[in-house]
């Protein structure tokens, strides 16, 4: 629920999507002293026309634009090119500078609005490529109807920019105005092509975990490292798809199979024992992967902090088990809250579907892109979340000037050189190298220049001399065909037509869930997810042996997939897709942990015993379940525990007759979550190397290189955390709960020992380090939130604050009340379903939220219901700039008209563009 009188979360310190100049921000609150300047008509400038008429150029015939009391847009048109030319007018309409500054952030031109805090970044992003990419899929590979719709796509954004100033375009703008003459470009095709790469970064997979895994072996040794990243459990949390093999003779995956131990599924390197492992000497090349975490944390997140909190919830439910005799099919992916929302709801219809006007879609797009990204039309629905396929590979690389080795043998670098225009200051040139892997990006930094210097390798590695290189091999960076696929998916109409455009679905690699009119449910995982000659990315691999090089691409016939399960639904919530030990090929050692899935199962299997049946209704509340899967292990644990603090002890009570759920309300669900955030510190937190912990994490350890005891001449030594409060370890997600189960049951693990303090005893015992925990939450929440308990609430510490993306993110209070939005107080929390994440190493506040919910009603489409986490406009003081998170907190959803009949009563605006 919305708060307005808890002051919001302390800023932090972190550098992610730092998109501003002190200087522009400070222009801004000059701007607004100029009194009517920021005034009202200031403002009201870029708010879009949404009735009458407007002329267009290149239209072909009228199109009409409805929209509802939420301002969501449904688009009529009576042929493909005029359809999706009016998607482009009507988006930059409500949203052009969140799709001009996305473009920026895609082609590595963020320097142009914001200036010199921009070069870093840039640098990055040109040496990732994304825009040359885009290109050339553009000019290669994407099909000639793809290229027609993304052309007439950018024509009606550019028909909307004609003759308009930028200020009356967006206030933001204005705002640029002051210290900047930038000026906006016409919009492209590649402009659109670009954003499915950005998209693809932050569904990267496990490359964090690859450099994480590396940075710890300075403090922890193999085993320790193993004990942090268990096996997936799979008694315990069911795969995606729990029956099929790969058969022999066709070579094809058949679903109905029974899976076997497959061959070869999970060889290769185990933490420790690869490039990058421990050899036993405690060294590891944490001062160069941790420069490299360092880059990577400025890049801007633009869907999420990478790693555990990116993910999402979907099922499907069979009509054999819903009170409507149809599917029921449920999204709500987990993503960066962001203002506007990262989505943008609208229909697009043929007003008479036929051979050459074949769209009748309606669901979630995104501002930049034509077409619809998640949605439904006449025939079939379907939903998304992210597989996590392990789709990079990180190399060391023994360079020389003239190139780099590759089995004794010196290759020449591939070289390019690349200018960025800096606003406000003199344009910058770097050199972008490239290995046959891909980019060098140690390249964008002074100190992995020296990457591999410590490293631990085996004899056989070349001499390192003054260090490796660190190149990435990323399949999003080569050309493919995933545009393509999105307009597929908007003309299926059954499982064949789904599958077939889901093969070209290939970056980011995701589970795609669907059901259809005829009663059809289904599953299908796409992506291009590499094949490896050897070794699991599990580790930076040896450039220098083309061993390790990957041999292929597992083909789209062998990938898991499932139709009509006997079970009569479908989960897909970031788990393990199938049991690793049944399948041929590796398709990563770092899936989420199944927390939300399983819970989902469970639900699903409760309601649908002793013949039960969902209702749509049950759909969405299952979306909302809040339940704390860790309270139920540690909970117990905890009431156990003899207190005799009377202070401590007052807190302990809250967790008595607890149900753990996370209400907003509930003072158990804030102690409880404190408590659990204080075990992770003692336990493992103040054991991870700096470049793990969260910045301002600041502890007296022994140095790294330390040997014998702790004496004069070795003494402890003050080290500060280094990494950004969004992605620091431990995070507290379900990983961690896999790696605290068995553990619990082992009173004197090594994991429970920890040194004093000046006001603590050191503790050996599960027991003492829980109780240390609890007396060490009871003290963080009484500074938070106040000495008496009965007025905690899990809200209060669990806020979301929306931030407009650039302006924003930074500066002094007046910037944040003209274009942020909050704080809500929520409930939900860190992999539970209602999955509202938050970093324990980072605090409480929320990062990630269910950006988006819906639940279709299969074939009685009307009666399906959405949300978006903000509103249809990216104007700040417009009526739809915020309106739906309010119910979007509590849980609830709006109608969602698909039908001619159902959008005309909920018009409330038309407007007609005219050739």
């Amino acid at each position: 629920m919305p708060s307005n009188t808890t002051a919001p979360p302390a800023k932090k310190k972190g550098r992610r999507a730092r998109l501003i100049l002190l200087v522009l921000v400070l222009a801004l609150v000059a701007g607004v002293g100029f009194g009517g300047f920021w005034g009202v008509s200031t403002v009201r400038a870029s708010f879009p026309q949404t009735t009458g008429e407007i002329r267009l150029d290149r239209l072909s015939g009228e199109v009409e634009v409805k929209r509802d009391a939420n301002g969501v847009p449904q688009i009529y048109a009576d042929n493909e090119t005029d359809l999706f030319r009016a998607q482009g007018y009507v988006q930059a309409q409500d949203r052009f500078y969140e799709m001009d500054v996305r473009r920026h952030v895609t082609a590595g031109r963020l320097s142009e609005m914001f200036g010199e805090s921009q070069v870093e970044t840039d640098s990055f992003l040109r040496t990732l490529g994304w825009r040359r990419v885009a290109q050339q899929e553009y000019d290669k590979v994407l099909s000639a109807e793809t290229k027609k719709y993304l052309q007439a796509y950018a024509e009606g954004v550019n028909a909307y920019l004609k003759d308009r100033a930028p200020a009356d375009i967006s206030v933001e703008y204005a705002a640029l105005a002051l210290t900047n003459d930038y000026a906006i470009e016409p919009w492209t095709p590649v402009d659109s092509v670009a954003w499915l790469k950005a998209m693809a970064w932050d569904l990267r997979g496990n490359m964090q975990d690859e450099i994480d895994r590396s940075l710890m072996t300075s403090r922890l040794s193999a085993s320790q490292i193993k004990q942090l990243y268990p096996e997936y459990p799979y008694a315990l949390h069911q795969p995606i798809v729990s029956k099929g093999a790969v058969d022999e003779d066709s070579g094809k995956f058949d679903p109905k199979a029974e899976a076997g131990e497959a061959d070869g599924a999970t060889t290769g390197e185990t933490p420790g024992n690869g490039p990058g492992g421990s050899d036993g000497s405690g060294q590891g090349i944490e001062s160069q992967l941790g420069a490299l975490s360092e880059v990577l944390d400025g890049i801007p997140a633009l869907l999420g902090p990478n790693g555990n909190g990116i993910g999402s919830n979907s099922w499907v439910v069979s009509g054999d088990y819903t009170t409507s005799g149809k599917p029921l099919l449920a999204n709500d992916p987990h993503l960066a809250p962001q203002l506007p929302s990262l989505w943008y709801q609208m229909g697009l219809h043929c007003r008479s579907v036929s051979a050459t006007c074949r769209y009748d879609v309606s669901g979630y797009t995104f501002s930049g892109m034509p077409g619809v990204i998640i949605g439904h039309n006449d025939k079939i629905a379907w939903g998304l979340t992210n597989l996590g396929a392990d789709v990079t590979d990180l190399y060391l690389e023994k360079i020389g000037p003239d190139g780099y080795l590759v089995d004794g043998k010196v290759k020449p670098f591939t070289v390019r050189e690349e200018t960025i225009k800096v606003a406000g200051g003199s344009d910058r040139t770097i050199t972008v190298r490239s290995t046959e892997r891909g980019p060098l990006v140690s390249d964008r930094s002074s100190e992995l220049e020296k990457v591999g210097q410590k490293a631990p390798v085996g004899n056989s590695a070349p001499d390192r001399g003054t260090g490796y290189g660190v190149s990435l091999q990323w399949t999003a960076l080569q050309p493919g065909k995933s545009m393509d696929a999105i307009f597929a998916l908007d003309r299926a109409k059954d499982f064949t037509t789904f599958r077939a455009a889901a093969e070209n679905f290939e970056v980011p690699s995701q589970n795609l869930i669907y059901a259809d009119t005829e009663g059809h449910i289904g599953y299908q995982s796409p992506g291009k997810i590499p094949q490896r000659t050897k070794g699991d990315g599990a580790l930076p691999a040896p450039g220098w042996d083309s061993t390790y090089k990957w041999k292929g691409y597992i083909p789209f016939e062998q990938l898991p997939y499932e139709y009509d399960p006997e079970r009569g639904y479908i989960v897909t919530a970031n788990q393990a897709v199938i049991d690793q030990k049944t399948y041929p090929d590796l398709l990563t050692k770092d899936w989420g942990y199944g927390s939300r899935s399983q819970r989902i199962n469970d639900l699903i299997e409760s309601k649908t015993k002793d013949g039960g049946k969902i209702s749509p209704d049950d759909m969405r509340t299952m979306q909302t379940d809040n339940r704390s899967e860790i309270a139920t292990l540690l909970n117990p644990l905890l009431l156990k525990i003899d207190i005799s603090d009377p202070y401590v002890r007052e807190a302990q009570k809250l967790l008595e007759g607890w149900d753990y759920t996370q209400e907003p309300d509930s003072a158990a669900a804030a102690y409880f979550n404190a408590v659990w955030r204080n075990v992770l510190k003692l336990a493992f937190g103040d054991k991870l190397p700096k470049e793990l912990r969260a910045e301002g994490d600041c502890i007296n350890v022994r140095p790294a290189d330390a040997t014998g005891p702790v004496d004069e001449q070795n003494k402890l030594v003050r080290e500060c955390g280094q990494r950004d409060p969004d992605s620091a370890q431990p995070d507290g997600g379900d990983r961690w709960y896999e790696v605290v189960r068995p553990l619990l049951k082992q009173e004197k693990n090594e994991w429970w020992v920890t040194p004093g303090n000046r006001t603590d005893q050191a503790t050996e015992t599960r027991d003492q380090l829980l109780a240390r925990a609890m007396k060490d939450a009871r003290w963080e929440l009484t500074a938070k939130l106040g000495k008496d308990v009965s007025t905690w609430s899990w809200g209060r510490l669990h806020q979301l604050t929306l931030k407009n993306q650039t302006l924003g993110t930074a500066g002094p209070d007046v910037v944040q009340q003209l274009l942020n939005r909050g704080p809500w107080n929520l409930g939900g929390g860190e992999a539970a379903v209602d999955a509202t994440g938050w970093n324990a190493a980072g605090g409480y506040e929320v990062i990630w939220v269910p950006s988006m919910r819906m639940v279709v009603n299969v074939g009685d489409w009307d009666k399906s219901r959405w949300i978006n986490l903000t509103g249809a406009s990216g104007h700040a003081f417009h009526s739809h700039y915020t309106d739906q998170t309010d119910a979007w907190a509590k849980g609830d959803l709006f109608d969602w008209a698909y039908g001619k009949a159902a959008v005309d009563a909920a018009t409330k605006d038309t407007l007609v563009l005219k050739p």
